[in-house]
């Protein structure tokens, strides 16, 4: 692929010396910036000069410092007057990026009604008041109220968890103004301010460096680089085009100084600035951008509004749920035309009463309540698993997702360093496994391998052997950096040999300070217990010849007891640093130089370590040169970002789970797959064809057409040197092949990508603001692990969803069989009589139905839920099975009621007058047996609804045998039952609240138009039975016709 094949050696921190070349001089505001020469007061530059008389360069990156002064009006040394600045900070506005704005009340409020159900209900309810029913009309209003209520507040509960989360700011800077460095407000911030920077600081505005010190700033959240970048403030990059993370003459906002100080001069703040840039992209519409006609952008955002009204916007299942309540709208208008045709159209207000009861029995008016309470449950129970859902729609969402699109650093890896490998020069190594606290030197163990002998091979000892021992002395003194326990009083040299600590130690927390590369190198030695007490004793440090991007190494020098015994030196720096600073021969030098490939093929940093011991001598420490000359080899030591100890299993799981993890980074591509490869991202198990394009260079991505990149089969898996425009075209090309995307990510570059995918995943410890407000979903411990945990709940409730909805349809089905066929039921005035008043109605499906709903929106997870492909997008919810299911148990309760009615209504004979007369609307004398018939099929149908509910906990499986692992012999159904404590508590309840409504004198005739019953109640009980006994054949032929299936289908493997 046209890749670079040399030493991949310190490559975070030092960018390659070609691409810029350097000023052949100093230019004037070079001079001592740090301590401007005091001077007069300068005019103020002329506040009318014309931009076209000296216009800002386009890309400043690729001009010389000398020439910048004159376009920004500004003064290098000097800086800018406070008169010029408040004039400028008039016109650009302040240095600050707009805020997102959050979900209002009113939005999150418009968002709960904006759906096809609800619009419904509000249908209903009008039509209840218009013909007097207010009491049908109060329950209905107060079914909207809390379907509106709990959204609210669940909804507005998450936005401001978010908020909380919010903590990426720069609020003072140091700026250089009338030649006095002033701290002041970052948003008080100008283009043409000179800004100082040191370690620490977050960089305030997009700045063009002047002059720096071992600069290095740590970019991660703007391009997704794992390590600081070296800045080389002198240089003039001949490509105006180059990626924002090679631009190293450039300080970007957000970003900090992790090394060094420097100058600045600002070229763009706000939302001119590359993080505005990207969170404008965030805002815009790409449709707005066509060019419309006026009436054309009137139809557009007309239609936009219907759809959002009715909720045929957002994720699958909102859309299906929102088409399916159109559907039942229609079908209820249709049912009602149907009645009405019946009384041919001669409509009092029986008949409208009654085609209105049917239209109730069709909508399932408990449906977004039940979904609501379902997901609020799930989302509380995602917190405990430290994700927190900002929209209750992105939980089922989640479930269904085909491909996950990930950040690298601090996303599958800990952003942390950790010194992995070892190679001394007698040919021995050491290799760091099983570190799961990279500051923490009794996190994992060392082995090392003898000479000759790899370190993971058998016989390989964790102890420091002799001959490591100068080496470890060498990292450890030539070495700034500070790991210590948190302990007060505790010395840096408590750590022990891994080998001989103490198990039963209580925890500790370490902290680590410096650059990430002497940390590593720092805990390393601190695992054999080497420190700079223990080792440098009878020793003091001469000089230190810091680390310098343009020379890439370090070195210090100590003497001995006393500068007559000698001295030594000990370095450290990239190799090509090094190498031509060491007293070897050139086969040494070969050797090194094939070892360090080899440990940056596997995706390590890679440090030469060196020392030499001489005598004393005024130039070692005076001369750099004198001290860096005729260094010793010692050996090298490969570094890396380490995965998440987690990240490996839960990636397994997803492909298991049928889902495709995509690596999209801002590092290099050897870093990114050799990470890839060790999380299992990239496995051992692709054809040559899918190799070929598993890994691949952003740019080599973004060069591809559309039409080029949809005939690769499969995706890449790995892209690295990523853009923010790269993520989104990633997503855009799985959305083209019909799949469900999820974006985790944690920088401001990840943001647009965040926004465009199916559910958006930011990280909440180190995320930026730009991408926690991007996302659906924010976890609280920015770990990868917790994206399947996310998975899995999402399944778990889409699994639920599917179980309420059969509940609740076959209770709907049920009472249209019923109310349709009741048609023929007429009185002696010739109306057909109700055989469920519209209370009876309302009540089992808001009452009986809803709490059994919960119940069932609650229930465990399935054991194979991570184990089987994600469920098809385009098919939903409704599957074959569950519309097939529904039809069935709704038929058979349908008919079962009616059976209860006929044969208490009729007693065994037809006869007109057995119905009496006007007992729809009150009770008379005639009214006796249609009073009885009507408690009886309403018991009959709440009882029926009961055991729907433990019966629809699985689809295929007996209720008398629904979990084998679980509970088994004839009475394992009361164990079944009583796993969900919620549902098993809804049926009691639903049980014994059904005889109040049957007996509570005037209630039930003047509320619910039915009598206390007696015997009837035999006739309830056998239908149970044999509703149990329909069910249970039902489900039996569905297992036996699987188990057919099963045996003639060959076997198929899940694409991922």
């Amino acid at each position: 692929m046209g890749l670079v094949t040399a030493p991949d050696v310190e490559e975070s921190t030092e960018p390659p010396i070609c691409g810029f070349t350097h000023a052949a001089t100093p230019t004037a505001g070079h001079h001592d910036p740090h301590h401007p020469p005091k001077r007069e007061p300068a005019p103020d530059p002329e506040p009318h000069l014309r931009k076209s008389e000296c216009e800002e360069p386009a890309h400043p990156h690729a001009v010389p410092t000398d020439l910048l002064e004159q376009p920004f009006r500004t003064d290098f040394r000097y800086g800018l007057t406070n008169a010029e600045a408040a004039h400028r900070l008039e016109q650009d506005g302040p240095n600050a990026v707009e805020e997102a704005k959050g979900l209002s009340v009113w939005k999150i409020l418009l968002r709960q009604i904006s759906n096809s159900l609800t619009m419904i209900l509000f249908l209903v309810m009008a039509l209840s008041f218009a013909i007097g029913d207010f009491i049908e009309g109060g329950v209905i209003a107060a079914v909207i109220c809390l379907n509106i209520a709990v959204g609210l507040v669940q909804d507005y509960r998450a936005e401001q968890t978010i908020q909380s989360l919010y903590a990426l700011s720069a609020p003072t800077c140091k700026v250089l103004r009338q030649g006095q460095v002033e701290t002041i407000k970052a948003e008080s911030l100008v283009k043409g301010d000179i800004v100082k920077l040191n370690v620490g600081d977050i960089v305030p505005a997009d700045l063009r460096l002047l002059d720096g010190l071992n600069l290095t700033t740590d970019e991660a959240l703007l391009t997704g680089e794992s390590m600081p970048i070296s800045k080389h403030p002198d240089a003039v990059l001949g490509d105006a085009d180059i990626p924002i993370g090679d631009r190293i003459n450039m300080a970007y906002s957000a970003s900090t100084v992790t090394r060094g100080r420097g100058t600045g001069l600002v070229i763009a703040t706000g939302m001119h600035t590359q993080v505005g840039q990207i969170a404008d992209m965030l805002r815009a519409h790409p449709k707005n951008s066509e060019q419309l006609s006026k009436s054309a952008a009137l139809w557009r955002r007309f239609k936009a509004s219907v759809k959002n009204i009715l909720g045929l916007t957002g994720t699958p299942l909102q859309v299906k749920l929102s088409k399916f309540a159109l559907i039942l709208f229609f079908l209820a208008i249709l049912l009602a035309i149907v009645v009405f045709s019946v009384s041919r159209f001669h409509i009092d207000d029986e008949v409208l009463i009654y085609g209105i009861c049917v239209g109730v029995a069709v909508i399932p008016e408990s449906l977004i309540a039940v979904m609501t309470i379902t997901m609020a449950v799930g989302t509380k129970a995602m917190a405990r698993g430290n994700v927190i859902v900002r929209n209750l729609s992105a939980l089922e969402a989640v479930g269904g997702v085909t491909n996950i699109c990930s950040d690298k650093t601090g996303t599958l890896t800990q952003g942390k360093m950790i010194t992995r490998k070892v190679w001394l020069m007698d040919g021995s190594e050491a290799t760091v496994e099983q570190c799961t606290h990279p500051f923490d030197p009794l996190s994992g163990s060392v082995r090392w391998g003898p000479k000759g002998q790899n370190a993971t091979e058998t016989g390989a000892i964790s102890r420091l052997p002799q001959e490591a021992e100068t080496f470890v002395k060498c990292i450890t003194l030539c070495n700034n950096s500070l790991v210590t326990d948190g302990k007060p009083g505790a010395d840096d040299d408590t750590a022990a040999d891994v080998s001989t600590l103490s198990t039963n130690s209580p925890p500790t927390v370490w902290n680590a300070t410096g650059e990430p590369t002497e940390i590593a190198l720092n805990v390393f030695a601190m695992r054999f217990g080497k420190s700079k007490d223990t080792v440098g004793t009878g020793m003091s440090l001469l000089a230190e010849h810091p680390f310098d991007s343009s020379c890439k190494r370090m070195s210090v020098v100590y003497a001995t007891s006393n500068k007559e015994k000698g001295a030594e030196v000990f370095a450290k720096g990239a190799l090509e640093a090094l190498l031509p600073l060491l007293d070897a021969s050139e086969a040494i030098k070969t050797e090194l130089t094939a070892k360090a490939e080899m440990l940056a093929a596997d995706g390590l940093r890679v440090l030469c370590i060196a020392y030499k011991s001489t005598e004393y001598a005024d130039d070692l420490v005076k001369i750099r040169e004198a001290a860096e000359s005729k260094l010793i080899p010692l050996g090298l030591a490969g570094l890396y970002d380490p995965p998440r100890v987690e990240t490996a299993d839960s990636v397994k799981k997803c492909r298991r789970a049928g889902i495709a993890v995509h690596m999209l980074t801002g590092d290099h591509i050897k870093t990114a797959t050799a990470i890839a490869r060790e999380v299992g991202i990239v496995g051992n198990d692709l054809s040559a064809a899918e190799a070929a394009t598993a890994i691949m260079p952003a740019s080599t991505f973004d060069a591809m057409t559309d039409q080029q990149i949809d005939e690769m089969n499969p995706l890449p898996l790995v892209l690295a040197r990523c853009s923010p425009a790269t993520k989104v075209r990633m997503v855009e090309a799985i959305h083209r092949r019909g799949a469900f995307c999820v974006m985790t990510g944690d920088g401001v570059n990840d943001s647009p990508a965040l926004k465009k995918s199916d559910v958006g995943i930011a990280m909440g410890l180190n995320g930026s603001d730009v991408a926690k407000e991007a996302a659906e979903m924010v976890l609280t411990d920015d770990n990868f692990a917790s994206i399947v945990t996310a998975v899995e709940e999402g399944r778990r409730i889409f699994d639920n969803i599917q179980k309420f909805l059969l509940h609740l349809l076959v209770s709907n089905i049920a009472q249209v069989i019923l109310l349709l066929v009741a048609l023929s039921f007429k009185d002696r005035q010739g109306d057909s009589v109700f055989p469920l008043s519209p209370l009876e109605i309302l009540w089992a499906n808001l009452i009986t139905s809803s709490f059994l709903a919960i119940g069932l929106g609650l229930e465990e997870a399935q054991p194979d839920i991570m184990l089987r492909p994600p469920h098809s997008l385009r098919i939903g919810v409704f599957t074959k099975e569950i519309i097939m299911d529904k039809f069935a148990y709704g038929f058979f309760m349908g008919s079962l009621c009616l059976a209860s009615f006929a044969s208490v209504a009729y007693g065994g004979y037809p006869s007109p007058d057995a119905l009496g007369a006007l007992c729809n609307s009150e009770y008379n004398d005639t009214c006796d047996r249609v009073f009885r018939a009507r408690a009886t099929t309403f018991a009959t149908l709440s009882f029926l609804l009961l055991l729907t509910a433990w019966e629809a906990k699985h689809f295929t499986r007996s209720l008398f045998n629904m979990d084998p692992t679980y509970a088994t012999g004839p009475f394992s159904v009361f164990k079944t039952v009583y796993r969900n404590r919620f549902l098993f508590g809804a049926v009691l309840a639903g049980f014994f609240v059904t005889f109040p409504v049957v007996y509570l004198p005037t209630v039930n005739i003047i509320v619910f138009k039915h009598l206390a019953i007696t015997w009837e109640w035999g006739v309830v009980m056998l239908c149970c039975a044999v509703y149990v006994a329909l069910v249970e054949t039902w489900k039996a032929g569905k297992r036996r016709l699987g188990k057919k299936v099963a045996l003639n289908s060959p076997a198929t493997e899940s694409q991922t």
